[in-house]
């Protein structure tokens, strides 16, 4: 069965100017339940995770000037949302729906979390709307339990995952993979095991053939025990935040493909939904159902 991390507290309502990248988590499960692609069984639903979990990633330091609200105003300001407690509790949540994800995953070949993807979380500061980086604290918590021993992390969002690279780089255990555009935030690149910067404008055939063979390569090269994907929908051409140039179906057939892969390589799967920002949420919902309908086609 596949399993989904939601939990009401995804879609706290922000200030005036900060909701509508919001309204995504409210309406994917919506539509996933009124297609028939899930029903309320496939939904878990997150908690308040043990904070060592939490602290086997960032520092202990960074964790507890969130926790109390003392992050200096510099830090505050990088994060891009308000900071309240209400939202360092959202995004506790959140890592919490992806370490239980990744215990499903194992069990059922993949599992999903609505939210996640926050990527930009370093170990000791975050950034961009990520203050804590839940596929980290995923890979961690799998190591730290003895369930799998080498990572791959698949990051194919618009943005490069530069805390996701900074947290792992040096440990050869955790391989990490972004492919990005190239003049996409952070303008300051991190260096994950593998970058691939794509020019503006990149199409559905350039980026595809790319990842067809890289991914494969990739998997023969590391033996992962286990794949975190960061499915990202910004990577479209109508994103706000993005430069790329793909269509509603190449980012469907990248999913595919993805996911097609882990599959057939039985390595099991956990994706975090990612960035989206186009100006029609239409569009936003429909992407990221996509990668949802693809899961249960392919595994179920």
């Amino acid at each position: 069965m596949l399993k989904i991390a939601f939990h009401p507290i995804y879609k706290h309502p922000l200030p005036e100017g900060h909701r509508f990248p919001m309204l995504k988590y409210e309406l994917l499960p919506e539509q996933l339940l009124y297609e028939g692609t899930c029903t309320s069984e496939n939904f878990f639903l997150p908690e308040i995770p043990n904070d060592q979990h939490i602290i086997n990633v960032h520092t202990e330091a960074y964790y507890q000037d969130l926790k109390q609200l003392t992050l200096d105003k510099r830090a505050a300001r990088k994060i891009g949302f308000p900071l309240s407690r209400a939202l360092v509790e959202r995004e506790v949540i959140i890592a919490d729906g992806t370490i239980k994800a990744s215990k499903f995953a194992l069990q059922y070949g993949i599992a999903m979390n609505i939210a996640g993807g926050t990527h930009h979380a370093y170990t000791n500061r975050g950034e961009a709307f990520c203050l804590l980086n839940d596929q980290a604290i995923g890979a961690r918590y799998l190591q730290k339990q003895n369930l799998v021993q080498r990572i791959l992390i698949v990051d194919l969002d618009v943005h490069q995952g530069n805390g996701t690279a900074e947290i792992f780089q040096n440990d050869t255990s955790v391989f990490t993979f972004s492919m990005h555009g190239k003049s996409n935030y952070p303008f300051k690149k991190e260096h994950s095991d593998l970058d691939i910067a794509l020019e503006n404008d990149t199409d559905d055939t350039t980026y595809l053939s790319i990842l067809y063979e890289v991914l494969p390569k990739l998997i023969t090269q590391e033996q992962p025990d286990f794949i975190y994907y960061l499915s990202g929908v910004d990577v479209i051409v109508s994103d706000k935040l993005g430069k790329l140039g793909m269509t509603l179906a190449g980012c469907k057939a990248r999913d595919r493909f993805v996911l097609e892969t882990c599959k057939l390589n039985q390595i099991p799967v956990m994706c975090s939904m990612g960035g989206g920002y186009s100006p029609d949420i239409k569009i936003i919902v429909e992407a990221h159902a996509n990668t949802y309908r693809l899961a249960q086609e392919i595994f179920f």
